[in-house]
């Protein structure tokens, strides 16, 4: 899951444990520790980028006009509304935008750079661990696109090796008139009987999002919720787009695992729910540039329009990573929800044997993972 979802489905939502602790609790490491004070300049000198758009786009158009962009995501359209904006604005750019889960991009890109076939230019992924792998591996280069120094602290890299150009929430979903005047509020509501057999999910031990979000559920509310919930009947499929489609077709009442607005207007089909004092997962999702990239100055052009004020406004659900950017009414910065769990996320991440143990925990629970991923099977070069 991640980047650019959506927008028409997403702009539609709206509304208001013993396993893996050292990931979820009071060691975790917070994510504003891993990035600096913002500042036009950082502790590394690099300074923001102060050409304008056009001035980068002629400077795309001089190196060739050319931008291959990897991209964390679902189904192979759910880029579109990004691609489509991008050309808009910048009509010459070759752009070739590949979407597939994260966790397929990242060791394509390895295995890329293991045998020297690489193709993208930018990767924008939910695999938060491998920015600082391959920023430590000298992969990623250090750039701050223009608007930098607003970016929330815990969404950058101090140095610039990656920035945060979107953030993005998981929690649950219900239709208005299938759930009717009895709509789940909170995870807890979940597992009431009535709901069985009208539950979508993604698979947690698929998407990582998920599984955070999953495993902060079974934190709060033990394993004798998880337990409870396997025994909803719930439908299980891959793509963290899945639960939020299956609710907007009206096959089912409730979908878990999926993105959100609290924006969306009075008449949505579909809620999404944030409640207080209960959890559910956010994070920022990373672009970088990496070093050996064949169209860099495409590459920046893309990382400038991503964080433009002009794009950020128009998010799908209405956050931005700017502190600057005036949202809609209602919704405060992401980072202001003390429940979305941001400084938990990059640690869990990055714990990758306990995350193994989660997923695996979780398959007991829910079976294993099955069907074949939503964006197709790419192969090693996608994109070349």
């Amino acid at each position: 899951m991640s980047s650019f979802l959506s927008r028409r489905r997403v702009l539609a939502t709206g509304a208001g444990a013993a396993l893996g602790l050292g990931a979820l609790g009071a060691t975790a490491v917070p994510a504003s520790a891993l990035a600096s004070s913002a500042a036009t300049r950082s502790a590394g000198g690099q300074p923001e980028e102060n050409r304008t758009l056009d001035e980068l786009y002629r400077a795309a158009l001089a190196e060739g006009g050319k931008l291959v962009i990897y991209a964390g995501g679902d189904t192979p359209d759910q880029q579109d509304g990004t691609k489509a904006g991008f050309l808009g604005r910048f009509p010459d750019i070759d752009l070739t935008l590949i979407v597939d889960y994260s966790k397929y991009h990242d060791v394509r890109v390895d295995n890329q750079f293991a045998t020297g076939t690489l193709v993208p230019d930018v990767v924008q992924l939910q695999t938060l661990q491998d920015y600082s792998r391959w920023k430590a591996q000298g992969r990623l280069l250090n750039y701050k696109p223009a608007g930098f120094s607003k970016v929330y602290d815990g969404f950058k890299d101090p140095q610039g090796a990656w920035v945060g150009i979107q953030a993005v929430a998981f929690s649950f979903v219900y239709g208005v008139a299938a759930a009717g005047s009895e709509a789940p509020r909170t995870p807890l509501d979940l597992i009431d009987p009535k709901w069985k057999g009208k539950i979508a999910s993604s698979y947690p031990h698929d998407d990582d999002a998920v599984l955070y979000l999953y495993a902060l559920y079974a934190q709060k509310y033990g394993w004798d919720w998880v337990a409870a919930l396997a025994a909803q009947d719930v439908r299980f499929a891959r793509g963290a787009n899945s639960p939020g489609d299956a609710v907007f077709a009206g096959e089912k009442a409730i979908g878990i695992g999926t993105a959100g607005s609290l924006a969306a207007p009075s008449s949505s089909p579909a809620r999404f729910v944030v409640p207080d004092g209960h959890p559910f997962m956010a994070w920022g999702q990373p672009a970088g540039i990496l070093k050996q990239a064949r169209n860099p100055a495409a590459a920046k052009l893309y990382l400038n329009w991503a964080l433009s004020p002009a794009t950020q406004q128009a998010s799908f659900n209405g956050w931005s990573v700017r502190s600057d950017i005036a949202l809609p009414a209602g919704l405060k910065p992401i980072w202001e929800y003390p429940n979305a769990n941001l400084d938990g996320f990059p640690p869990f991440m990055a714990d990758r044997a306990a995350v193994e143990r989660w997923k695996q925990t979780f398959a007991l629970y829910f079976g294993e993972v099955k069907g074949a991923p939503t964006p197709g099977s790419l192969g090693l070069h996608p994109g070349a």
